[in-house]
Parts: C-alpha cells; structure tokens; sequence
C-alpha cells in the first residue's frame, strides 16, 4: 500500500503469548559511511543501551522508523497509571524481526511498563516481561520475531501499570494512535515514550537520518497521510534505505526551542538523534529557519554556518555522509522582516558556495515563488506562509537525487 494513501489502524490487545525466538546472538555488521576510516567499533554489550549496537544474524539492525524525545507532556506530573499507550508508527524498511527504543528522558522518576508488544507480539528486555527506564535514560528491548512490512502500519502498545513522572512525548506527530484505560478509548497526536523501531533486515544496508523543523515533522500535511517529505523520500527509495525522521516543531539549530515544544538544539540533540541512530549512513540537515524567524532571533549567518560546519565534523568523524539543505522563504509569515530575510539569504548564499556539506538540495529554490523568491509559490502553500502542503513537501521530496545519498563522491549540489 503507498506510504501517503495508508491510514494508521486501531489494532486491539489480544490474549495470548505468541512464541519468541530461541536465541538471537549478538555481534557487529554495520557498514562505513563514503569517507575513509572505519567506524568507532560497537561495545558487544551495549545493545540494552543504544539503538546503533547491530546484532549479529545475516542482516543487519537498521532504523526503520524515529521520532525524536522533545518534552515533558503537560499535566503528567504522575505519568499516566492503568493507561494503556498504542502508539502507531509509518515504516520505511522491513525485516524479519524488530526491537524497540523507549525513552524516558524527560521523566523525574522512574518509568515501569508492562505488556509491550509489536503488532501484538510480545517484546522482553533482558528476558523479562516488564522494564523500569529510568529517569532521563532509555532502553532498547531485545529482539523480537515479528514480520515487518515496509510502508505500512506498526502499532507499539505497552502500559503504564503506576504512577511515574512526567510523560516523554514527541507532540503533533500528524498521526493517529491511541490512549486507552478501562474507561475506552481515545485518540492523540502524541507519540509516548517510543522513539525508535529497528528491523533485522538481509538487503538494506543502513538508513538516511534526517534532523530537522517543523518542515521534516510535517506540520501542514495531512494526518495520517504520511505525507512528511522524508516519508516521500522513503517512498522513491523503495526499500533500498531506511529513513530516519528525526524532525521537531520549532526546532532551531544553535539553542534549545523558546518553549518546551521547540525541543533541545540540533547541536545538543546531534549524538542522540543522529549518530546514535542503528545503521546511519547518510545525514540530511534541514535545520536553522528558526533560528533565523524566532525570537530571539539569531542576526549572525556565520554563527549558523558554523553550526552546521561541526555538525559536518562530528558525522564525518563516524564516518557519515552529509547533505545540507537551503533554508525556505517565508515572506507574509507574521515574523518576517528584511533583516531576518537577509539573514536567511546570507545563509543560503554560503550553502551553495560549497564547503559546509558534502553536498546540498536547494529547497529554497525548489518551493519559492519565481516572481517574488523570498515567498512559498502558492500551490505549495499550507495556508500560513511559512509551512508546506503535501504538494510542496512532494516537491522537496522529488528535488532529492537518490542515487547520490550515499557513497558518492562529494559534490556541490544535487
């Protein structure tokens, strides 16, 4: 079924066990990135603690799916006891088995859960049935043998059996899941606690990792539609890369978000939400149009290419390759003046001249309007001047060469 015509599905609990896998040995199977040198060899025993320690089978463990931890959610201060959290995911790779990351990094206590499941399937973490994360840490379940299709519907259930801390969310996912109790059943928009689904997986060898606003989490897409710009990309990919969207609403590259749901700094969030990701290869930035419109605004450009210069080091020094995209016009937008503008420009103007990324898609170009270019065309439009519609996230989507993402040599632009 395409990615943008698939619904998210209620699926129920159901009783019953169904049979785990014997054993599942462990070892290492992730590939280098297109620069030289190896990467930093995985701790054999690290898989209870990071979503990048591979295991050791035919395949190779590689993200098919992600959502970024960005706050505490409002009005938890007890967590949500006796609720049940279906948390429905869009894949973009499958495999033969599946293991989950369950983050409880803005929590202040620690987080029990029980009866977790994927697709109905029991999971375990270190053999048992239940798992206690503690406060600002995250844990990876261990493998469970389940089918996983790719460009499909994955449901994560799990409860929370007591009260704990505040909530982990990722907010405004643009997806339907659902929270549920003895007194039925309700839907949301937040992605709780669950931050990444990896797939054992024979063929595909790694995944595109993308870090990134509002304009990768998709806001002005349609609910349910899949219709974000990475979701697109993994649409032309056909399986031969998992993507990774690691996008956040208000999210700015130099400094943490003015409120909560702007989450941590591109720079602060970078080794957690980029290079800590099973099997990356490839890291599309797409990052600093809110440091450029949100208050406080940042009015230095070469303070925003040097972010995007260390972030270029530090995946360069794992071996990843880095594609850095222009910043969009958003003229008519309530925050926009020219001196912002000219700031977005001078940023744009250094991408292209090479030297930041390895290479560049010029998204800025792609969805301006030719006959006033510091303004969205209208086709490609939410409605709001700044954000996309499925039309203009199609157009970011179709601008990416796929066959240039990933071990190829380096270029200016795409």
């Amino acid at each position: 079924m395409p990615r943008r015509h698939s619904y998210a599905l209620l699926i129920a609990l159901v009783a019953g066990t169904a049979a785990l896998a014997a054993a599942i040995a462990f070892g290492t199977a992730l590939l280098a990135g297109s620069r030289p040198g190896p990467l930093t060899e995985p701790d054999p025993h690290a898989a209870a603690r990071t979503p990048a320690a591979p295991a050791n089978s035919a395949g190779t463990w590689v993200a098919t799916w992600t959502a970024a931890a960005v706050t505490a959610e409002p009005d938890t201060a007890h967590g949500l006891p006796g609720r049940t959290i279906r948390n429905t995911v869009h894949t973009s790779v499958g495999g033969d088995a599946a293991r989950i990351t369950l983050s409880n990094v803005f929590g202040t206590g620690p987080l029990s859960l029980d009866q977790v499941t994927v697709n109905t399937r029991p999971v375990t973490f270190d053999g048992s049935a239940t798992i206690t994360v503690p406060a600002g840490k995250q844990v990876v379940s261990d493998p469970v043998v389940v089918p996983v299709a790719a460009d499909a519907d994955l449901i994560v259930s799990f409860r929370t059996p007591r009260a704990s801390g505040p909530v982990t969310i990722h907010p405004n996912s643009h997806q339907t899941s659902y929270l549920a109790d003895d007194r039925g059943t309700w839907r949301t928009t937040h992605w709780r606690y669950l931050t990444a689904v990896d797939v054992r997986n024979e063929t595909t060898p790694g995944t595109i990792v993308v870090i990134g606003d509002s304009l990768a989490a998709g806001s002005g897409s349609t609910t349910d539609a899949n219709n974000r710009w990475p979701d697109l990309l993994s649409d032309r990919l056909r399986g031969r890369y998992g993507v990774a969207n690691q996008g956040i609403a208000g999210n700015r590259l130099l400094t943490d978000g003015p409120n909560a749901l702007g989450g941590p700094s591109g720079m602060s969030r970078f080794e957690r939400d980029v290079l800590s990701v099973a099997g990356a290869k490839t890291v599309i930035i797409a990052l600093g149009i809110n440091d450029v419109q949100q208050a406080p605004q940042e009015p230095d450009p070469q303070r925003i290419i040097a972010g995007f210069r260390s972030l270029t080091a530090q995946a360069h020094a794992r071996g990843l390759r880095v594609i850095g995209a222009t910043l969009t016009p958003y003229e008519g937008y309530p925050t926009w003046t020219p001196e912002r503008n000219a700031v977005r420009l001078a940023v744009n103007e250094r991408i292209r001249a090479g030297g930041v990324f390895d290479a560049y898609v010029d998204f800025d170009r792609a969805v301006s309007d030719p006959y006033v270019p510091n303004r969205l065309l209208a086709a490609y439009d939410s409605g709001d001047r700044l954000h996309l519609n499925d039309a203009g996230y199609q157009a970011l989507a179709d601008l990416i060469d796929t066959g240039k993402l990933v071990n190829t040599p380096r270029s200016d632009a795409f």
